[in-house]
């Protein structure tokens, strides 16, 4: 017991990457830094800062008889037909924003979504975040001639109303969780990590299990992507106050998804970086991390490097101390493997996307070889509100390349509001 604490505090002072955590109560460090048992056995490294507020601001009361602040009408349809054609109407208050479309050798845009958007003529549109495209609905011309009705395979209703909110560092009841992806730790978010917390908010950014300082099972099934959710469900459970903003890397979007999915009372907004489509998780067949164990072990100095090559815009000698600061793809080639087996989550398809209520931020590095920038277009149409925010000079690892413009999108984001629609005092339009 005394050696697995010592291991895990000197994981966190010298930034050594041990994954042999063992069973132990919950501990926690002066500068910030946990260690959260999830399951007998299962414990996670999670760092959990707190800035003292001098004197704790919450947020301003609607006063009676005014519009409701950032009030907006979620009301959307999802049919889903069984030739796979899904029709999206958006019938509501709801926003949607314009997407930067990519054009191909010819110079016509590329067609990146396969499903059409009926939305309701005549609205008004909403702005958004400044920096980001501007947010509004779009008028659909229909198609000439009748079409033969069909009966649909799934139809999904939503209708609520949400109240999107700025939030700021003084509010008390807001926590910022950061989740990376497979072969990161917690520590590539040390520039959004240290510029919120100097803002005053609150976050918690914890380690996927066999990552970082958390512990790491030598069994397949402890990388599922159902064992990682339930993981994340538990530290969300643990620090979750009334307002939560998840913001999500590569893999870690899918369990920002996951989360807000399960709880959209409590999640407030959404950040996804470099996420990739709304589309069911599976393994890949043909993934190399699908070699046997004793083959990527060899690897693993290649790995490491190809992750370099694909994972920054650049490969200079500032990138290669990212990679290492970041302890980015510094997991044993039994981790890696798992984790990649493990990425099957058939419930997380367009529809599971559609039915959120929630206003996301997409941010795509452009040079990202991983992800193609037409995935995160695919996911900001299928999302009811949502703003795509390209990085030109980003890869795949953007926060760590260009922290200054994204903690800029971040902070504005989470500090913007719909404006409140003119009408008659009680949050509806004329």
């Amino acid at each position: 017991m005394l050696n697995s604490i010592t291991d895990g505090l000197l994981c966190c002072l010298m930034g050594k990457t041990t994954n042999a955590v063992g069973p132990l109560d919950s501990v926690e460090s002066s500068d910030g830094y946990s260690f959260m048992e999830v399951k007998p056995g299962r414990i996670l490294r999670v760092r959990h800062s707190v800035p003292t507020r001098p004197a704790p601001e919450e947020p301003e009361e609607a006063q009676p008889g005014a519009p409701e602040r950032g009030m907006v009408h979620c009301k959307r349809r999802i049919t889903l037909y069984r030739n796979g054609q899904l029709v999206i109407e958006n019938l509501g208050d709801a926003v949607r924003s314009e997407i930067l479309h990519c054009q191909n050798s010819s110079g016509e845009p590329n067609s990146t979504v396969e499903l059409e958007l009926s939305d309701v003529a005549g609205q008004t549109p909403t702005q958004g975040p400044a920096g980001t495209p501007g947010c509004g609905t779009r008028d659909v011309v229909p198609a000439p001639g009748k079409r033969r009705k069909r009966k649909p395979k799934k139809v999904v209703n939503i209708d609520c109303k949400k109240q999107i909110t700025s939030c700021k560092g003084t509010h008390s009841d807001v926590v910022l969780f950061f989740i990376h992806g497979v072969g990161g730790s917690l520590d590539i978010w040390k520039e959004q990590l240290d510029f919120f917390t100097k803002l005053g908010y609150e976050v918690v950014a914890p380690d996927l299990a066999g990552h970082g300082c958390s512990s790491a099972p030598q069994i397949a099934a402890a990388y599922t992507f159902y064992a990682l959710a339930e993981d994340m469900r538990a530290v969300f459970k643990r620090y979750a106050k009334k307002r939560n903003i998840l913001i999500g890397h590569s893999y870690g979007v899918s369990f920002c998804t996951f989360l807000a999915h399960e709880y959209p009372d409590l999640v407030h907004k959404v950040i996804m970086i470099n996420g990739g489509g709304p589309t069911a998780l599976e393994p890949s067949l043909c993934s190399i991390f699908n070699m046997p164990t004793c083959v990527l072990h060899c690897l693993s100095p290649c790995l490491a490097w190809s992750f370099l090559k694909a994972g920054f815009a650049r490969q200079g000698a500032k990138e290669k101390q990212l990679l290492k600061e970041g302890n980015a793809f510094n997991v044993s080639s039994f981790v890696l493997r798992a984790m990649m087996s493990g990425q099957y989550w058939p419930e997380g398809d367009e529809v599971y996307h559609a039915e959120l209520a929630v206003p996301v931020l997409l941010v795509h590095g452009m040079h990202d070889k991983f992800v193609p920038v037409e995935e995160d277009q695919r996911m900001a149409e299928i999302l009811l509100i949502a703003f795509l925010k390209v990085i030109d000079e980003g890869s795949h690892m953007v926060m760590m390349e260009c922290p200054e413009t994204v903690n800029t999108l971040l902070h504005e984001f989470v500090l913007w509001e719909p404006e409140t629609p003119a009408g008659d005092g009680h949050g509806e339009k004329k």
